[in-house]
């Protein structure tokens, strides 16, 4: 087996989770080949290894000066696509390593089309190399993979290997929202925050955490966690 060859600027980071599911049909494939490219943040590959942050300009992503948002594991995008339509003078970069996802999202921007979403096939954190910092007003995580098992814990996107370069690209004041059916993911979001002094959490009572965003659609995911008889949980932490 040959050595793994990794470069010093930036080191090699294992990657947790699925990056295929059911085989893509032929639409699917085509439109990855052929949408994808129209909206994709360019050249993260080639950027991200020269270790610099700040080579993407964000203002050429959207051809105008605009607020960005982030949403790191879209999903199949129903969440995001909701939040472009909704907001269309701000503009939102979701992040999403699943590729059959990528194809549902590129499926519902075809059926609906919005003209302000950019769309990172693959590991955030390759993302946040290149980002301008404080260059983000907003970011979600919205039903992350929960690691259910202790040993895994360690690959939920709440820990300091996530949490310090998202700290580095949101501007002071900024919010992150964090959405979860599981307990012990919502547990450790507020205990490793608690850690980071770049961040605060200020619920203002109980209902702080049980009841959903003025602006929120429900994903797939949550629709799931309901059907099943488990309970959401919204958080939002504050960029200080």
């Amino acid at each position: 087996m040959g050595m793994r060859v990794v470069s010093p600027q930036r080191p090699f980071r294992n990657f947790y989770g699925r990056r295929y599911g059911k085989r893509l049909r032929p639409a699917q494939r085509r439109l990855l080949g052929e949408k994808l490219a129209s909206i994709a943040v360019p050249g993260i590959s080639d950027l991200a290894s020269t270790g610099e942050r700040g080579m993407i300009n964000t203002r050429n992503l959207f051809d105008r000066n605009c607020e960005i948002w982030l949403e790191v594991g879209f999903g199949s995008g129903e969440h995001m696509i909701h939040q472009a339509k909704l907001r269309p003078e701000i503009g939102i970069i979701g992040c999403e390593p699943f590729v059959n996802g990528v194809a549902s999202c590129l499926r519902k921007l075809q059926d609906s089309p919005c003209s302000n979403v950019r769309i990172h096939l693959g590991d955030v954190r390759h993302l946040m190399d290149v980002l301008p910092s404080h260059s983000i007003s907003r970011a979600f995580v919205l039903y992350p993979d929960p690691w259910p098992k202790k040993r895994h814990h360690r690959r939920r996107f709440v820990t300091a290997e996530f949490l310090e370069p998202l700290a580095q690209v949101l501007k002071p004041g900024s919010s992150l929202r964090l959405a979860t059916d599981i307990a012990d993911y919502a547990r450790q979001a507020v205990e490793q925050i608690s850690f980071n002094p770049k961040f605060g959490w200020e619920p203002d009572n109980k209902q702080h955490w049980q009841v959903a965003w003025d602006d929120w659609v429900p994903t797939r995911y949550e629709i799931k966690a309901l059907t099943e008889g488990r309970t959401p949980i919204y958080l939002t932490f504050r960029r200080l």
